[in-house]
């Protein structure tokens, strides 16, 4: 068996690292055939000098003088600056994109990859939350598979894997609660960017660990699972499950619920969309049975976590409101991490930007993005 050819967009951050330790672990399977990043040309220069990629991108143009000072030798394609993304994620080499840009900024090369007639592998929300109709539609038109990478999507993708639709009743997602699970409410107002970065069991890049954090992240997975599972949102629920052992549950229409646990590490869920649909031995973590342990759910409190209402309203009011919701969250968080905003405030910025929009029905590309575009200009005038 030929080894499967792989692009990864967003090598350099938390997804991307972790796929390349994975890549590593099982070269027999895969072999890293292109490597995108936006601006780390340090980073990406070790990367393409370990694993010596036929292509190369990098988004900011100021990035690759460096980039090619740090690897004179590497003689491949290489694209920089607006498009660099969607022209990697094209390449013709690859059989398997990963997606693991932040941000809408993995909408266009996700739908490049597709019109390529790659399969893709998702590690990132927005993209369908922002457009999921339009994925959906490029998906069934050529032929192509999305499969999910983050860890609660790739579960219930897992279990339902060769189920009957028709015997499905619900699917069931997980949350960690994020670090401020037992926090008083009212002390909330002081949270620091340090405090709201300390995740309790999860690996993440410091934008989806804050949206842990608010639980934003389980309103965007709420969004995407409509589109990944075609599920209306009232057979979609969310729990609080602290341990992060327990990622996605499926109940049947006979009352059982099938459940998928392994340890909270994403180079599992990496693996399997790498190789599937079969699995291999390389295992990174394991369940420790030897030793007593106690598994907890509870629901969500909606005072605490406001932004998973927001998400479920957003995906009924459909159009273009998931991608408002989107991008006024993206924008509060980069101001909060720079200090710009409270924490608390988060939520109320995407409050705002949802009351003050009014949905575009089933909207085209461009309607999308400038919905986005407006969104994000409405929270940085905040």
């Amino acid at each position: 068996m030929n080894p499967k050819r792989v692009v990864i967009l967003g090598s350099t951050g938390s997804i991307g690292r972790q796929a390349l330790e994975v890549a590593e672990a099982i070269p027999d399977r895969v072999r890293i055939t292109g490597l995108g990043a936006r601006r780390d040309a340090e980073t990406l220069g070790e990367q393409v000098r370990r694993f010596q990629p036929e292509a190369v991108a990098l988004s900011d143009p100021g990035a690759a003088q460096a980039f090619r000072a740090y690897v004179p030798e590497f003689r491949g394609a290489f694209q920089v600056g607006e498009g660099a993304m969607e022209w990697l994620a094209g390449w013709p080499e690859a059989d398997l994109v990963l997606v693991a840009l932040s941000g809408i900024a993995g909408l266009r090369p996700t739908l490049s990859a597709i019109e390529a007639g790659h399969d893709v592998a998702l590690a990132n929300k927005e993209t369908l939350v922002a457009a999921g109709h339009l994925i959906r539609r490029a998906v069934a038109a050529r032929g192509v598979r999305l499969i999910p990478v983050d860890g609660e999507h790739s579960a219930i993708f897992q279990v339902l894997e060769g189920r009957d639709p028709g015997t499905v009743a619900r699917v069931v997602l997980t949350a960690s609660g994020g670090p401020f699970l037992r926090r008083p409410l009212s002390s909330l107002r002081t949270v620091t960017p340090e405090e709201a970065l300390q995740h309790p069991t999860w690996r993440m890049g410091p934008k989806v660990t804050v949206d842990s954090a608010t639980l934003m992240n389980k309103g965007l997975e709420v969004i995407e699972a409509r589109w990944l599972f075609d599920l209306p949102p009232d057979r979609i629920q969310v729990v609080i499950h602290p341990q992060s052992v327990v990622h996605g549950m499926v109940e049947l229409v006979d009352g059982t619920t099938l459940v998928h646990l392994s340890p909270p590490d994403m180079r599992l869920f990496i693996q399997y969309a790498f190789t599937y649909p079969d699995r291999v031995g390389v295992s990174y973590a394991r369940m420790d049975w030897s030793r007593p342990q106690a598994l907890t759910f509870e629901p969500p409190d909606p005072r605490r976590f406001p932004c998973l209402g927001y998400a479920y309203e957003a995906l009924g009011r459909g159009g273009t409101a998931p991608a408002v919701l989107n991008a006024a969250n993206e924008v509060a968080v980069e101001r909060f991490l720079r200090r710009e905003m409270a924490f608390v405030e988060i939520p109320k910025a995407v409050r705002l930007a949802l009351d003050l929009h009014d949905p575009v029905p089933d909207p085209s590309l461009e309607e999308i993005l400038e919905a986005d575009r407006w969104a994000r200009a409405l929270v940085r005038g905040l």
